[in-house]
């Protein structure tokens, strides 16, 4: 494809990751409105989230595989479309229980646009200029969060409707763009779709899902044990070697075993896990400012920007050093970093000059994780018939440590009174856990190994392009 062309194909691809960020960011602010509205209390205001989460989750790897067995455009639309009725849905419905619809629907819809833009670059980007386009699309997230709450308060001052309102016409401007211009491949023959093993899938990220957002983290054993969380952490439990059999003996698996096999796949799975602990214990950094510094809730929540915006600018440098040096060292940095400002944030977070540089050493590393470099590892190792489904498995995985560690954090932070030192101490084991990291890329492949994994890739594909034995 000619520059010109992957230029074009950069900014439809950005423009749906954009539009699912955006919603991340600023329907935060609104869940008060809509409670006022509905009638609804904060559980019921918090499964509005919940519904949106899950069904991300559980889109991620079903739109991943459906893209790579329709094509690419076709799903990327499919995505954009879901997204966008779900959005009208939303501002339209008359109750509450169609408000949980389209906010499913969004849900399922974003979950597959991410998975699926990183395969679009892995078909038409060459290998040297892949890092910096997944460092765009990946910067797109810290992006949205600085000018997500910004754009949620204008659109409040008119009502809650709006903030999902604007998400229609963005989202029919990017279908009519990418219905012109994205490329779309599949393969000349399919086998049965695996339905079993994504109901399998499906049941078990619920009951992950639906199980640890609902632990009460002042008495985590007696949680664990409650009727609200234990049945769905064992139903979860029950179907991960349920799935794993299910997916050796399906003719075309939602999750190829192949893909969960190699040493390389399973470090990048367990670096996502680690990565996503990172990013979910940035969620309580303003709890943490409101025990430490005596300020208000509204006022913490403006010390988050450091790690946003050293995000923002982590990312596309990550993209851009992994073009030129590869995914290993640029994620000894990340995981390095990271783990060194959650360490500063354990010893010294109660000091306001050492909470601000510790945000910004770990935006800086989590600029390095997440997004572009796994996904870049990812690129090289799934081959063509996998690739979006290698992308889909990174959501899950880092969802994973998000939901641990957001768990990890809220229960030994409570167990010590919700004090700084409390924060603190949570911070130390998350740390701990992060550390792991490190020696996890240490192990990955270096850069000669990298590229000539990819050159082995390629002349697969184009054999089989040729029909060549």
């Amino acid at each position: 494809m000619e520059t010109n062309s992957r230029r074009q194909v950069l900014i439809i691809l950005f423009l749906g990751v954009l539009m699912g960020a955006l919603d991340i960011a600023i329907v935060g602010p609104a869940l008060p409105a809509i409670g006022q509205d509905f009638g609804i209390d904060e559980r019921g205001q918090s499964w509005l989230f919940t519904s949106y989460v899950l069904l991300n989750l559980t889109g991620a790897p079903l739109m991943a595989k459906l893209s790579d067995r329709y094509g690419r455009r076709n799903v990327y639309l499919l995505d954009i479309a879901l997204f966008g009725a779900g959005s009208l849905l939303v501002a339209l419905a008359p109750s509450y229980w169609l408000l949980l619809v389209g906010r499913a629907a969004q849900g399922l819809g974003a979950g597959g646009v991410f998975p699926v833009a990183s395969a679009v670059i892995g078909d038409t980007f060459p290998e040297d200029k892949r890092g910096s386009a997944l460092g765009l699309i990946g910067a797109v997230f810290g992006i949205s969060f600085i000018i997500g709450p910004i754009l949620g308060g204008i659109l409040l001052l008119f009502s809650w409707k709006w903030l999902f309102l604007i998400n229609v016409p963005f989202a029919l401007f990017t279908i009519w763009m990418a219905a012109r211009k994205l490329p779309t491949s599949r393969p000349a023959t399919r086998q049965p779709f695996d339905a079993m093993g994504m109901l399998v899938l499906t049941v078990m990220l619920s009951g992950m899902t639906v199980g640890i957002s609902q632990l009460e983290t002042g008495d985590l054993v007696s949680s664990l044990l409650s009727w609200q969380v234990g049945p769905f952490l064992l139903l979860t439990l029950i179907c991960i070697p349920l799935f794993i059999w299910r997916e050796k003996r399906a003719s075309d698996p939602i999750i190829h075993p192949r893909l969960l096999g190699t040493r390389q796949m399973l470090l990048v799975n367990g670096l996502s896990i680690g990565a996503g602990a990172g990013e979910g214990a940035m969620v309580f950094l303003p709890a943490m400012a409101v025990a430490s510094f005596a300020i208000t809730k509204s006022t913490a929540s403006f010390l988050l920007m450091p790690v946003v915006l050293a995000m923002a600018v982590g990312s596309p440098m990550a993209g851009r050093y992994l073009d030129k040096f590869g995914s290993k060292k640029v994620l000894l940095f990340g995981t390095t970093a990271t783990t060194l400002g959650i360490f500063v944030l354990a010893l010294l977070g109660d000091q306001l000059w050492a909470f601000i540089v510790a945000e910004m050493i770990i935006g800086l590393g989590l600029g390095g994780l997440l997004g572009a470099p796994l996904r870049y590892i990812l690129l090289a190792e799934a081959s063509l018939e996998d690739r979006a489904a290698a992308q889909g498995m990174l959501p899950v995985s880092s969802s994973v440590g998000q939901l641990l560690s957001g768990a990890l954090v809220g229960a030994v932070a409570d167990s010590l009174g919700g004090s700084a030192s409390g924060y603190k101490a949570a911070f130390l084991c998350v740390a701990i856990v992060v550390l792991v990291m490190v020696f996890l890329a240490l192990q990955l492949k270096n850069q000669q190994q990298e590229r000539a994994d990819i050159q082995a890739t390629k002349e697969l594909e184009r054999k089989l392009a040729l029909n060549q034995p």
